[in-house]
Protein backbone atom coordinates (compact mmCIF):
# COMPACT_ATOMS: atom_id res chain seq x y z
CA UNK A 1 0.00 0.00 0.00
CA UNK A 2 0.95 3.48 -1.12
CA UNK A 3 1.79 6.04 1.47
CA UNK A 4 0.52 9.72 0.41
CA UNK A 5 3.07 12.37 1.74
CA UNK A 6 1.12 15.31 3.11
CA UNK A 7 2.28 18.08 0.99
CA UNK A 8 4.62 20.78 2.47
CA UNK A 9 3.64 23.30 4.06
CA UNK A 10 3.12 27.33 3.15
CA UNK A 11 5.50 29.75 3.99
CA UNK A 12 3.59 32.20 5.81
CA UNK A 13 5.91 34.90 5.17
CA UNK A 14 5.85 34.24 1.84
CA UNK A 15 1.74 34.85 1.30
CA UNK A 16 2.24 37.81 3.63
CA UNK A 17 4.75 39.23 1.57
CA UNK A 18 2.41 38.58 -2.04
CA UNK A 19 -0.44 40.57 0.30
CA UNK A 20 1.63 43.80 0.85
CA UNK A 21 2.93 43.76 -2.61
CA UNK A 22 -0.58 43.70 -4.18
CA UNK A 23 -1.97 46.15 -1.40
CA UNK A 24 1.33 48.43 -2.24
CA UNK A 25 0.11 48.71 -5.81
CA UNK A 26 -3.43 48.75 -4.89
CA UNK A 27 -3.18 52.20 -3.01
CA UNK A 28 -0.42 53.37 -5.68
CA UNK A 29 -3.11 53.20 -8.35
CA UNK A 30 -5.94 54.47 -6.30
CA UNK A 31 -3.29 57.41 -4.93
CA UNK A 32 -2.49 58.82 -8.80
CA UNK A 33 -6.20 57.67 -10.36
CA UNK A 34 -7.99 59.64 -6.93
CA UNK A 35 -4.87 62.71 -7.67
CA UNK A 36 -5.35 62.94 -11.53
CA UNK A 37 -9.08 62.81 -10.91
CA UNK A 38 -9.53 65.22 -8.23
CA UNK A 39 -10.86 63.41 -5.98
CA UNK A 40 -7.61 63.60 -3.52
CA UNK A 41 -5.91 67.32 -2.79
CA UNK A 42 -2.16 66.93 -4.36
CA UNK A 43 -1.47 67.00 -0.77
CA UNK A 44 -3.46 64.17 0.38
CA UNK A 45 -2.42 62.01 -3.08
CA UNK A 46 1.31 62.59 -2.35
CA UNK A 47 0.58 61.29 1.13
CA UNK A 48 -0.91 58.12 -0.12
CA UNK A 49 1.83 57.56 -2.61
CA UNK A 50 4.30 57.58 0.26
CA UNK A 51 2.41 54.99 2.30
CA UNK A 52 2.05 52.68 -1.00
CA UNK A 53 5.86 53.21 -0.99
CA UNK A 54 6.80 51.77 2.13
CA UNK A 55 4.15 49.00 2.04
CA UNK A 56 6.47 48.11 -1.06
CA UNK A 57 9.14 48.66 0.93
CA UNK A 58 7.36 46.09 3.31
CA UNK A 59 6.76 43.60 0.69
CA UNK A 60 10.17 43.04 -0.13
CA UNK A 61 11.54 42.70 3.33
CA UNK A 62 9.68 39.80 3.67
CA UNK A 63 10.23 38.34 0.29
CA UNK A 64 13.82 38.17 1.83
CA UNK A 65 12.59 36.81 4.71
CA UNK A 66 10.38 34.55 2.52
CA UNK A 67 13.69 33.32 0.53
CA UNK A 68 15.20 32.29 3.72
CA UNK A 69 12.50 30.18 5.52
CA UNK A 70 11.87 28.35 1.78
CA UNK A 71 15.63 27.81 1.14
CA UNK A 72 16.06 26.77 5.04
CA UNK A 73 12.42 24.12 5.67
CA UNK A 74 11.83 23.59 1.30
CA UNK A 75 8.32 24.96 2.38
CA UNK A 76 6.18 26.23 -0.51
CA UNK A 77 5.64 29.71 -1.42
CA UNK A 78 8.44 30.21 -4.35
CA UNK A 79 5.97 31.58 -6.64
CA UNK A 80 4.04 33.78 -4.09
CA UNK A 81 7.69 35.36 -2.89
CA UNK A 82 8.65 35.65 -6.66
CA UNK A 83 4.78 37.59 -7.33
CA UNK A 84 5.81 39.93 -4.10
CA UNK A 85 8.43 40.77 -5.83
CA UNK A 86 7.88 41.49 -9.30
CA UNK A 87 4.79 43.80 -8.42
CA UNK A 88 6.78 45.70 -5.59
CA UNK A 89 9.94 46.01 -7.78
CA UNK A 90 7.06 47.92 -10.03
CA UNK A 91 5.60 49.89 -7.59
CA UNK A 92 8.77 51.46 -6.29
CA UNK A 93 10.80 51.53 -10.03
CA UNK A 94 9.28 55.33 -10.98
CA UNK A 95 9.96 56.49 -7.23
CA UNK A 96 13.54 54.90 -7.73
CA UNK A 97 14.20 56.69 -10.86
CA UNK A 98 13.21 60.34 -9.11
CA UNK A 99 15.67 58.95 -5.91
CA UNK A 100 18.28 59.06 -8.54
CA UNK A 101 17.00 62.44 -10.29
CA UNK A 102 16.98 64.22 -7.19
CA UNK A 103 20.73 63.22 -5.98
CA UNK A 104 21.52 64.12 -10.04
CA UNK A 105 19.76 67.82 -9.78
CA UNK A 106 19.91 70.53 -8.15
CA UNK A 107 16.87 71.04 -6.26
CA UNK A 108 14.85 73.27 -8.20
CA UNK A 109 11.25 73.72 -9.08
CA UNK A 110 11.42 76.47 -11.53
CA UNK A 111 13.59 76.58 -14.67
CA UNK A 112 13.66 79.56 -16.81
CA UNK A 113 15.31 80.47 -20.54
CA UNK A 114 16.78 83.62 -19.26
CA UNK A 115 18.43 82.68 -15.57
CA UNK A 116 19.37 86.83 -15.16
CA UNK A 117 15.99 88.22 -15.95
CA UNK A 118 13.16 85.37 -15.80
CA UNK A 119 9.86 86.35 -17.34
CA UNK A 120 7.05 87.84 -15.28
CA UNK A 121 3.80 85.39 -14.12
CA UNK A 122 0.85 87.31 -15.18
CA UNK A 123 -1.01 89.09 -12.67
CA UNK A 124 -4.26 89.38 -14.62
CA UNK A 125 -7.39 88.94 -12.93
CA UNK A 126 -8.12 85.99 -15.73
CA UNK A 127 -4.81 84.21 -14.32
CA UNK A 128 -5.34 84.64 -11.20
CA UNK A 129 -8.85 82.90 -11.22
CA UNK A 130 -7.01 80.00 -13.98
CA UNK A 131 -4.51 79.31 -11.48
CA UNK A 132 -7.76 79.08 -8.39
CA UNK A 133 -5.85 81.79 -6.86
CA UNK A 134 -2.31 80.20 -6.87
CA UNK A 135 0.82 82.79 -7.76
CA UNK A 136 3.96 81.05 -8.53
CA UNK A 137 6.41 82.47 -6.61
CA UNK A 138 9.57 84.25 -7.23
CA UNK A 139 13.20 82.23 -7.12
CA UNK A 140 16.24 83.56 -5.43
CA UNK A 141 18.97 84.47 -7.85
CA UNK A 142 21.17 82.15 -6.07
CA UNK A 143 19.25 79.28 -6.14
CA UNK A 144 18.61 79.86 -10.40
CA UNK A 145 22.28 80.42 -10.48
CA UNK A 146 22.28 76.54 -9.99
CA UNK A 147 20.15 75.65 -12.95
CA UNK A 148 23.55 76.93 -15.27
CA UNK A 149 25.57 73.94 -15.01
CA UNK A 150 22.84 71.48 -14.48
CA UNK A 151 20.87 72.24 -17.51
CA UNK A 152 22.98 74.23 -20.22
CA UNK A 153 20.82 73.53 -23.40
CA UNK A 154 18.03 75.92 -21.74
CA UNK A 155 18.69 78.58 -23.60
CA UNK A 156 16.49 81.52 -25.00
CA UNK A 157 14.93 80.32 -28.20
CA UNK A 158 15.71 82.94 -31.41
CA UNK A 159 13.46 82.75 -34.72
CA UNK A 160 13.49 84.16 -37.92
CA UNK A 161 9.82 85.74 -37.19
CA UNK A 162 8.07 88.94 -36.27
CA UNK A 163 6.80 88.88 -33.02
CA UNK A 164 3.24 88.63 -34.39
CA UNK A 165 3.93 85.50 -36.46
CA UNK A 166 6.31 84.22 -33.14
CA UNK A 167 3.54 85.06 -30.57
CA UNK A 168 0.80 83.03 -33.48
CA UNK A 169 3.59 80.24 -33.40
CA UNK A 170 3.51 79.77 -29.41
CA UNK A 171 0.21 79.06 -29.32
CA UNK A 172 -0.13 76.40 -31.96
CA UNK A 173 3.24 74.88 -30.76
CA UNK A 174 1.24 75.00 -27.05
CA UNK A 175 -1.85 73.61 -28.04
CA UNK A 176 -0.01 70.56 -30.14
CA UNK A 177 1.15 70.10 -26.75
CA UNK A 178 -1.87 70.09 -24.78
CA UNK A 179 -1.14 73.23 -22.82
CA UNK A 180 -4.42 74.87 -21.64
CA UNK A 181 -4.36 78.87 -22.29
CA UNK A 182 -4.21 81.06 -19.16
CA UNK A 183 -3.69 84.57 -19.88
CA UNK A 184 -2.13 85.99 -23.51
CA UNK A 185 -0.78 89.74 -24.22
CA UNK A 186 0.03 90.50 -27.89
CA UNK A 187 3.23 91.97 -28.61
CA UNK A 188 3.01 95.46 -28.59
CA UNK A 189 3.57 98.94 -27.06
CA UNK A 190 6.64 101.12 -26.50
CA UNK A 191 8.40 98.29 -25.93
CA UNK A 192 6.61 95.44 -28.14
CA UNK A 193 6.63 92.92 -25.76
CA UNK A 194 4.31 90.17 -24.93
CA UNK A 195 3.22 87.15 -23.25
CA UNK A 196 1.29 84.20 -23.09
CA UNK A 197 0.32 82.12 -19.86
CA UNK A 198 -0.38 78.44 -19.57
CA UNK A 199 -1.02 75.52 -17.84
CA UNK A 200 0.58 72.43 -17.57
CA UNK A 201 -0.30 68.54 -16.21
CA UNK A 202 2.53 66.65 -14.82
CA UNK A 203 2.59 63.15 -16.82
CA UNK A 204 2.38 60.91 -13.73
CA UNK A 205 -0.14 62.49 -10.99
CA UNK A 206 -1.39 65.17 -12.92
CA UNK A 207 -0.24 68.18 -11.55
CA UNK A 208 -0.69 71.51 -12.45
CA UNK A 209 2.79 73.08 -13.11
CA UNK A 210 2.68 77.18 -14.39
CA UNK A 211 4.02 78.43 -18.02
CA UNK A 212 4.82 81.48 -19.12
CA UNK A 213 6.14 82.75 -22.45
CA UNK A 214 8.02 86.21 -22.96
CA UNK A 215 8.13 87.71 -26.78
CA UNK A 216 10.92 90.37 -27.02
CA UNK A 217 11.77 91.69 -30.63
CA UNK A 218 15.02 91.74 -31.97
CA UNK A 219 16.06 93.33 -35.35
CA UNK A 220 14.53 91.00 -37.93
CA UNK A 221 14.31 88.14 -35.29
CA UNK A 222 11.84 87.67 -32.14
CA UNK A 223 13.90 86.28 -28.96
CA UNK A 224 11.52 83.95 -26.93
CA UNK A 225 11.91 83.12 -23.50
CA UNK A 226 10.39 80.26 -21.42
CA UNK A 227 9.74 79.93 -17.67
CA UNK A 228 7.90 76.68 -16.35
CA UNK A 229 7.02 76.30 -12.44
CA UNK A 230 6.19 73.32 -10.57
CA UNK A 231 3.82 74.38 -7.58
CA UNK A 232 4.27 70.96 -5.49
CA UNK A 233 7.51 70.38 -3.94
CA UNK A 234 11.11 71.74 -3.57
CA UNK A 235 12.25 69.19 -6.32
CA UNK A 236 10.77 68.89 -10.03
CA UNK A 237 13.07 65.77 -10.74
CA UNK A 238 14.33 67.40 -14.19
CA UNK A 239 10.68 67.85 -15.01
CA UNK A 240 10.63 71.71 -16.19
CA UNK A 241 13.89 71.71 -17.96
CA UNK A 242 12.26 68.89 -20.38
CA UNK A 243 8.83 70.14 -20.86
CA UNK A 244 11.18 73.36 -22.27
CA UNK A 245 13.43 71.21 -24.42
CA UNK A 246 10.35 69.29 -25.78
CA UNK A 247 8.05 72.70 -26.32
CA UNK A 248 11.32 73.97 -28.10
CA UNK A 249 11.73 70.69 -30.43
CA UNK A 250 7.68 71.15 -30.49
CA UNK A 251 8.28 74.68 -32.05
CA UNK A 252 11.34 74.04 -34.88
CA UNK A 253 9.29 71.23 -36.17
CA UNK A 254 6.71 74.06 -36.59
CA UNK A 255 8.96 76.30 -38.31
CA UNK A 256 10.45 73.69 -40.35
CA UNK A 257 6.53 72.69 -41.73
CA UNK A 258 5.85 76.53 -42.65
Amino acid sequence: MRRHLPPEPWSKVALWSRRFAIFAATVAILAILLGRLGALDPASALASLGGAMALALIALLLFCAACSVIWRTGRRGAGAAATAFVIAALTLGYPAYLAFEAVRLPVLSDISTDVADPPFFSFSKAAFEARSGFQPPGLPSRARETQRPAYPDVEPIVVDLDTDEAFALVLKTAKARGWTLVDKRPPGGRSGDGHIDFIDKTLVMGFDDDITVRFKPLPGQTRIDLRSASRYGRHDFGVNAKRIAAFAEELQSQLDAR
